[in-house]
C-alpha cells in the first residue's frame, strides 16, 4: 500500500519495545478518518496484520529493512511484536493550505 500525494506528518508516538507497546495497539484499532499511520519498526521484528472486512486479510512481518507498515484510516488492523522490537507511529493527514 502506497501513501496518497498530499500527506503531511503531524504527530509520532514515543519508541515502543515489546514490554511498552500499549495494549490498545495488540487489539483491533484503527486511525481516524483522514489520518493515516507509518509503522517505523526501529529494531526486531513485528506483526502487522489488517483485520478490517472491508479488506481483504491482510499479514506481513515489518522489519527495519522492510520499510514501514501502512496504515489506511479507519481501517481495523492491531500488531503483534515476535520477540524483542522497537519502534514508533508516525501519523500523517492532508496538507493545510
Amino acid at each position: 500500500m502506497l501513501l496518497p500525494d498530499g500527506l503531511e506528518p503531524y504527530k509520532r508516538t514515543a519508541t515502543f519495545t515489546e514490554d511498552t507497546v500499549p495494549a490498545a495497539l495488540t487489539n483491533d484499532h484503527s486511525t481516524k478518518d483522514g489520518v493515516w499511520g507509518l509503522i517505523h519498526v526501529e529494531e526486531g521484528r513485528m506483526r502487522y496484520v489488517v483485520t478490517d472486512p472491508r479488506r481483504p486479510a491482510e499479514e506481513r512481518v515489518l522489519t527495519p529493512q522492510s520499510g514501514p507498515g501502512v496504515v489506511e484510516p479507519t481501517i481495523l488492523h492491531r500488531v503483534e511484536p515476535l520477540g524483542a522490537v522497537r519502534f514508533h507511529v508516525q501519523f500523517l493527514r492532508p496538507e493545510t493550505e
